[in-house]
């Protein structure tokens, strides 16, 4: 039972956030034959303030 978590920014609607779920679950049943009621996508929207490289935020003015 694969579990896809995708931590992103935020900004995609609820139906991008859909079709990017159901792609992922076909690909998942096309390439490991995981049939679709096993996989499970969750995402995680993480501001840019919250998200560091380097030691820096990626919302930080230098990084915009």
């Amino acid at each position: 039972m694969p579990l896809v978590k995708i931590e992103l920014f935020p900004g995609r609607s609820p139906e991008k956030k859909a079709e990017l779920a159901r792609e992922i679950t076909a690909t998942l049943e096309r390439v490991a034959g995981i049939k679709p009621e096993a996989t499970t996508v969750m995402f995680a929207e993480v501001k840019p303030e919250d998200w560091f490289v380097a030691g820096e935020a990626l919302g930080s003015p230098a990084k915009n």
